[in-house]
């Protein structure tokens, strides 16, 4: 169920989305339904859509309808357009009118232009190797006035603070999980060395050669091999080591 948005788009509400979104793509879709809430023209069909990109890979994590997806995925497919050369070039990037654009020619000729006919791509101010930016799509060709440029560049201004927040958290919990996970595997492993040297009598290199070379023969993870070691002595398969986050 879609959260209630005021019609204030100041930090404060920017930051309420932070904080009531599970993770960093639930508030990027709630940003994109609140930044087509407030960047509306009369009279034009404006679609909104944000792309992230992590690990150097763009994907659209956000929408506010299939369309505006539909054209960020012909952009990631040609590698070219609007919103990846604002990410590339980290400024602002408009094009009045599709039918006359001379850029980008093989998304433009994949583009249908009977249905959106300007593009507006506003870049966030991201960090720690993240990127993201705001496209805007519209129906109508000069879709988008100077003023509404401008406004369209304070709402991304203002949201790229809470954008960052919200990408320091999920980088907060996935190091967490990380942690969690490592530990448990850790545990699992100490546990069937344990059991290994009570039941060959050896000493805890031993165990710990015997495990490897088990783990390199059945080519499994090192953690998978000792889970049965360990589910073997406890005549329990679902055995593991649980940490609190």
């Amino acid at each position: 169920m879609a959260k209630e948005h005021s019609r204030e788009t100041g930090t404060e509400g920017l930051n309420e989305l932070v904080l009531t979104s599970s993770h960093v793509e639930e508030f990027l879709q709630e940003l994109a339904v609140l930044a087509a809430d407030q960047l509306f023209l009369p009279g034009h069909d404006v679609s909104c859509s944000v792309t992230l990109v992590r690990h150097k890979r763009p994907a659209t994590v956000a929408s506010s309808d299939a369309r505006a997806r539909a054209m960020d995925e012909v952009q990631y497919h040609f590698n070219e357009g609007p919103c990846l050369t604002a990410l590339g070039e980290e400024a602002t990037v408009y094009v009045p009118d599709l039918e006359s654009e001379q850029r980008w020619r093989d998304y433009l000729h994949a583009v249908d232009k009977r249905e959106l006919r300007s593009v507006l791509a506003v870049p966030f101010q991201a960090e720690g190797g993240a990127k993201a930016a705001l496209n805007l799509y519209s129906d109508q060709p000069d879709g988008f006035p100077p003023e509404f440029i401008e406004k369209a560049e304070q709402f991304a201004w203002q949201a790229s603070r809470s954008l960052r927040l919200a990408l320091r958290i999920a980088q907060l919990t996935d190091s967490r999980n990380d942690l969690s996970a490592a530990m448990e595997s850790r545990t699992i492993i100490d546990l069937a060395a344990g059991a290994i040297m009570g039941q060959n009598h050896c000493s805890q290199e031993t165990a710990m050669t015997i495990l490897k070379r088990a783990s390199s023969s059945r080519n499994l993870k090192l953690r998978e091999v000792a889970a049965t070691v360990v589910a073997s002595v406890s005549q329990d398969a679902s055995v593991s080591t649980h940490f609190d986050a």
